[in-house]
């Protein structure tokens, strides 16, 4: 991902500056996105008629508290599952098709729940969908640790503008946008606060 100012091929602003621009727009505060998390929590539990073959794998950076909020309300709502059972992260970076471009990116951390993905409903979670490069790394990813039964996608935010045929199964938010704005998504964990942003709109 690219520093908090400039698009990163994803579309998005990595954040890592708690500050906003000047033609920040705040389109999600952490109520909504709150609510949002909860409802998709709801959803994939509906969807596979309950949480014990689900595993959330957390896209980092931002994906990875996502997927950690929406096993704590998948536990809440279903007795007998555990967080730590239903959480783990996926480092897409190898398998981006970017490399060329950005040979310098940061390697990061792939954590797998030890009960693995073999038979289980992956849902991959992460913050903004944009292309679609990112999630089709993800794929490629996935099928070298495991064969699950199905693959799933939720997102918080969906900005459009898709290049591969990926659409996600769960999204928080459907948030239109040009090409020439930024999406940023804060995050208590990471950045000190909760918020969806977009920058860039004045032109």
């Amino acid at each position: 991902m690219s520093t908090g100012m400039s698009a990163s091929t994803d579309g998005r602003s990595d954040g890592q500056s708690h500050g906003t621009s000047d033609d920040a727009n705040v389109v999600l505060g952490a109520p909504e996105i709150g609510r949002a998390l909860t409802r998709i929590a709801h959803e994939i539990l509906e969807r596979n008629k309950g949480g014990s073959d689900v595993v959330l794998l957390g896209i980092p950076t931002r994906g990875l508290p996502l997927a950690r909020r929406l096993a704590a309300r998948l536990v809440a709502v279903e007795a007998g599952l555990e967080v730590d059972g239903l959480v783990g992260s996926l480092d897409v970076t190898m398998y981006r098709d970017d490399l060329a471009h950005h040979p310098t990116r940061t390697i990061g951390a792939t954590d797998i729940p030890g009960s693995g993905i073999d038979d289980k409903v992956v849902v991959l979670v992460d913050d903004v969908l944009f292309s679609g490069r990112t999630i089709r790394a993800a794929l490629d990813a996935i099928s070298d640790l495991g064969r699950p039964r199905a693959v799933q996608l939720a997102a918080l935010v969906d900005r459009g503008h898709r290049e591969l045929p990926i659409r996600a199964d769960f999204v928080g938010k459907n948030l239109p946008t040009a090409l020439y704005e930024r999406v940023r998504v804060l995050l208590d964990e990471t950045d000190g606060r909760d918020a969806v942003l977009i920058e860039g709109g004045a032109r």
